[in-house]
């Protein structure tokens, strides 16, 4: 099984199926304010010391297929969402110059306790966010 399989059978296992009344429970009547204001809600839940993937941010909030929107809505995100702990399924970095480049990025995840591979990946074994973990 490739990494990114690994990933997806990972995200499938961890997702929360939207409950009745939620804005997610019907994806395909939303605008695109509904749809960037999910993503926001999602991204706001990611703690210190851990990632998520474009990709599973679309599959949480119901549109699987959509993580280059989902990139598209953390190049407008509010002041103070902690976009930076958005990555690729890779593990990589956001692109060119986004939060203050790669390095910044990698700076701040590296201060949150973010764990890198000898390639520069994000070690997403250790540090991808389980959305269903309940701390006791």
């Amino acid at each position: 099984m490739t990494y990114s399989r690994h990933i997806y059978a990972y995200i499938i296992k961890s997702k929360q199926m939207p409950q009745e009344g939620d804005s997610m429970s019907n994806p395909g009547s939303r605008s695109k304010d509904g749809f960037f204001k999910d993503v926001y809600a999602v991204v706001s839940r990611i703690p210190a010391g851990k990632v998520a993937t474009y990709g599973q941010i679309a599959f949480l909030i119901g549109r699987p297929g959509a993580a280059r929107t989902v990139g598209y809505a953390m190049n407008g995100a509010p002041a103070g969402l902690s976009c930076h702990r958005v990555v690729n399924r890779l593990g990589e970095m956001a692109p060119g110059d986004i939060f203050g480049g790669a390095e910044a990025q990698r700076e701040r995840l590296e201060s949150e306790g973010v764990i890198f591979l000898s390639d520069g990946r994000i070690d997403l074994k250790k540090c991808l966010y389980d959305f269903n973990y309940k701390e006791e």
